[in-house]
């Protein structure tokens, strides 16, 4: 199954480019706001297997928002591909590497980013959702807590993640509309091995990033797993999983994001964003209309 949040609204998508209102489908019996799937995915997931047939309203990709829009946490992992490790000049590490992206950095799979500095890097990853309560979850059931995973940009202010005497890691991956995600969230079931995905992005045209998920160092059994261990994971909740090698500031000369640029993401059997850069900040948010603050 694949879930979009069509202009606000959860909708099931075909392979064929059209979508089946959930709300409507299902005559009230399940919301048309994605995130109270969530709170009751086994029960949706079940009533929502094969209708995909039904599915009769075209789909405009233009007007997806992000599949999981309001999340209570969101987790990220840093450095676990050996080989974005080493282009950072660190060792393998022997630990998960966490940091938190706040839920306001969300946006959608085709939104414009304003850029707040001269220093914003890209960095593809696979993104979990989950579907049910995990709390000290062995790593073995790990994957069946996950509602499914969808592609995420965890675009960062070099200058300000960097800044001081300590990193700022959630701060300076936190602007706004620095998570785009999306393009629909898929349920493991639809991809061959979630385990093993190709990922990967290109900044105007050039790629910049490829790799496989089977190349992460924590697993995301692992990663479900460590994180349990420490606090329940929550329904809806998100889990940016890492990037691999290729990010702008590990290159001679460093390369950034600029105003104009157009950056493509995709994660193999999930599909792609495509987000668009503009210089400074477009709107003051306390003043944005409801269709400005998701573009």
């Amino acid at each position: 199954m694949k879930l979009a949040n069509l202009l606000g609204r959860a909708v099931v998508i075909s392979g064929e480019g059209v979508g089946l209102d959930v709300e409507r489908a299902s005559a009230g019996r399940f919301s048309s706001d994605v995130m109270e799937l969530f709170e009751r995915w086994p029960e949706f997931a079940e009533w929502a297997s094969g209708r995909e047939s039904q599915a009769d309203e075209p789909i405009d990709l233009n007007a997806l928002w992000a599949p999981v829009p309001r999340p209570r946490q969101v987790f990220a992992l840093a450095l676990n591909y050996g080989d974005h490790a080493e282009e950072a000049g660190h060792k393998r590490p022997s630990d998960l590497c966490v940091f938190t992206k706040f839920p306001t950095a969300i946006t959608g799979p085709r939104a414009t980013v304003s850029l707040p500095s001269p220093a914003v890097d890209w960095e593809v990853e696979l993104v979990v959702v989950i579907g049910r309560i995990a709390w000290e979850v062995a790593y073995e059931a790990a994957w069946s807590h996950v509602a499914g995973i969808t592609v995420g940009q965890d675009l960062s202010d070099r200058k300000l993640q960097l800044a001081g005497a300590r990193p700022q890691f959630s701060l300076g991956k936190s602007h706004r509309g620095f998570a785009p995600l999306g393009p629909w969230l898929v349920t493991v079931d639809e991809v061959p091995d979630p385990e093993d995905l190709e990922l990967g992005c290109e900044l105007d045209g050039e790629v910049v990033q490829r790799a496989r998920t089977s190349e992460m160092i924590w697993s995301v059994g692992d990663i479900i797993a460590e994180l349990s261990r420490i606090c329940p994971l929550l329904p809806g909740d998100l889990i940016f999983t890492g990037t691999p090698a290729g990010v702008g500031m590990a290159r001679q000369p460093a390369r950034f994001i600029g105003p104009g640029a157009v950056l493509r993401s995709w994660v193999e059997g999930v599909g792609e964003l495509e987000n668009r850069f503009v210089a400074g900040p477009r709107y003051h948010p306390a003043t944005a209309s409801e269709e400005e603050k998701d573009k």
